[in-house]
């Protein structure tokens, strides 16, 4: 069985694999030089966006294969960046609303003006009806991918339920989060086994042993994955390649992923409702996407 990393943000039996070998261990290495000199989270969110705008500034000129590995690189700078401001978020619990917040807009915000950048390079009606149908799946396919990975930590711990999201004025936050955590409410049942401790420890080994397989399909929908689609759907002369993968392919995964983690939940409700009553309380959300940044 694979561990967590040291910080215990993170269940390897679900992450990315570059994001084991490459991204982590990137960000790990800088997280000593970023506590000692105080680099907050919220800056290294910052210089990532700027990582990402450069990178979209590079894929203006996708055309060219050498623009396009610059993109990539820088990308894959944007994503260290994304997981060090957790890493240095939770090594000076320093935590916030404004950093989650901030963590999202940052994430939505390179992939935008990637999309916005190659649409106006095709220049046509139908590369932007690729670029927004596109954007729009990523956004709601990423909404329900953090909210189930958020649901996989918290159960193979053991926990029932997590704290409440906190209250947001802004309606894209506040549908954001809607979304990643209408399923929480419709899994109210199968966590209300988890508040009996006399199996709690026993449905999370069974919980996260069968949910890891689901889980691992969606790896599909994470920011690593399309920052390698785009560049290879741009080394292959045509960046629609990468909204058709997200349009259709990830589509796909989406559905399944869900429908097979819920076939779980039934499954483990079966089994274990024998052993204790459960009675139907109000749900409350847990979505964090790094389960660092509430």
């Amino acid at each position: 069985m694979t561990t967590p990393p040291p910080d215990g943000s993170r269940d390897r039996r679900i992450e990315d694999p570059t994001n084991l070998w490459i991204i982590h261990p990137a960000g790990r290495a800088l997280l000593p030089w970023a506590v000692e000199h105080r680099v907050s989270a919220n800056l290294v969110s910052v210089v990532g966006l700027g990582l990402g705008i450069l990178a979209a500034s590079a894929y203006a000129q996708w055309h060219d294969w050498r623009f396009a590995l610059v993109g990539l690189a820088l990308s894959i700078g944007w994503l260290i960046a994304d997981g060090l401001d957790g890493m240095v978020a939770r090594a000076t619990n320093t935590a916030s609303a404004v950093g989650r917040v901030l963590d999202g807009v940052c994430d939505h915000g390179v992939f935008i003006l990637i999309y916005v950048v190659i649409a106006t390079s095709i220049g046509t009606g139908e590369g932007w009806a690729w670029a927004l149908g596109a954007g729009a799946a990523h956004a709601v396919q990423s909404s329900l991918y953090e909210g189930e990975r958020a649901r996989f930590h918290r159960r193979a711990r053991g926990l029932s339920r997590g704290p409440a999201l906190p209250a947001s004025g802004n309606p894209v936050v506040r549908g954001y989060d809607s979304l990643a955590t209408w399923i929480d409410r419709v899994s109210t049942r199968f966590d209300s086994l988890f508040d009996d401790r006399t199996i709690a420890l026993r449905l999370a080994a069974a919980y996260a042993a069968r949910a890891a397989a689901p889980m691992r399909l969606m790896i599909l929908l994470t920011a690593n994955v399309r920052v390698y689609a785009i560049f290879l759907a741009c080394l292959a002369g045509d960046p629609r390649w990468f909204w058709w993968f997200e349009l259709v392919p990830l589509f796909i995964v989406t559905i399944i992923g869900i429908a097979w983690h819920r076939q779980v939940e039934s499954s483990l409700l079966s089994q274990f409702s024998a052993a204790t009553p459960v009675t139907a309380v109000p749900s409350f959300s847990f979505h964090s996407k790094d389960s660092n940044r509430p």
